[in-house]
């Protein structure tokens, strides 16, 4: 049996084995035909020499990462793990730049590779559409994208837009005046807008005009001038909706559309106004389209695990 040594002498083994050793376990699941012994600041590996040979580059890649963003995880480990190479999980070190520095010193930076090709599109064109499941951080990047854009006065004003056709309710039976009725789906836009921009301060943004949070009725007619649109929740407009959406685009303006096609709310028969998009505009020239999948979940671990299992069922219908 063949014998592999591994020493960590620029990193802490306590943060890269995890607690109680826990990230240790994980790489026994992926590599089962290996013996691994994780002591102080070593590893040994035992088995095949071709195997070894495997664990040893995957190790040095999760090294890598590890320096990289000073974070482990399961979701981490499994997107090194899985990935044929480094451009899988990894792009250009530009691309993992700080997006925002957030409130209580949080730093805010796309955290996956399709993340991470969101913020390279935003570079490159005017209109991105950010399509993919539940969890894989489409709104987070779009919105701390658009921070940043403010921060650096690339644009006056932040908006961001989501239809009001969610889960079969109507907005007319819901208590409370205009804002109260529609706060509740808009939650997910103020969540992410609090990670990044200090309590007092946005709500002046808010009151002043500079951040705007309105349903897609309230887009008609307007021209979006020197602003970061963001469109979230996108499989929920009409063909209608859509149009008028993305004509509203005026000069010095950022559009983001993020959504996710398996979550469709509208009445049956009716087309989505995102699934028709993404057809029509796929060739054209200044728009680009990025899809997010399962290995860019980052709540926890077991969003992952429920999205491949509907995925199997609706596979199969």
């Amino acid at each position: 049996m063949n014998e592999l040594i591994i020493e960590l002498s620029e990193i802490s083994p306590r943060d890269f084995f995890g607690q109680q050793n826990q990230n240790i376990e994980l790489l026994k699941r992926y590599f089962p035909q290996l013996k691994l012994v994780a002591r102080g600041n070593q590893i040994k590996v035992f088995g095949d020499e071709e195997r070894l040979e495997e664990f040893d580059k995957r190790f040095n890649m999760l090294m890598e990462h590890f320096g990289k963003y000073n974070k482990l995880d399961e979701n981490s480990i499994e997107r090194v793990l899985t990935s044929e190479t480094k451009d899988d999980y990894e792009t250009s070190n530009e691309s993992g730049e700080i997006l925002v520095h957030g409130v209580n010193g949080k730093l805010i930076k796309a955290q996956t590779a399709n993340q991470r090709k969101i913020v390279e599109a935003a570079k490159k064109n005017d209109m991105i559409f950010a399509v993919g499941p539940a969890g894989t951080g489409k709104t987070y990047t779009g919105v701390a994208l658009a921070v940043k854009a403010l921060k650096e006065k690339q644009v006056r004003k932040i908006i961001l837009t989501r239809p009001a056709v969610e889960a079969g309710e109507n907005l007319g039976f819901l208590p409370g005046d205009l804002k109260e009725k529609l706060d509740p789906y808009m939650q997910p836009l103020y969540d992410a807008l609090r990670d990044m921009i200090p309590h007092e301060k946005l709500d002046s943004f808010i009151e002043k005009g500079v951040i705007q949070i309105a349903p897609m009725a309230f887009m008609r007619g307007r021209t979006l001038d020197n602003a970061f649109v963001i469109l979230d929740e996108a499989q929920n407009t009409t063909h209608a909706q859509m149009k008028m959406f993305l004509t509203r685009m005026g000069r010095s303006a950022k559009f983001l559309i993020t959504g996710d096609p398996g979550q469709i709310d509208l009445p049956r028969r009716v087309t989505s106004g995102l699934k028709e998009a993404l057809l029509v505009l796929k060739t054209v020239k200044g728009v680009d389209i990025i899809y997010l999948d399962d290995k860019d979940v980052i709540r926890h671990r077991l969003v992952k695990r429920i999205i491949s299992a509907y995925n199997a069922i609706e596979n199969r219908e």
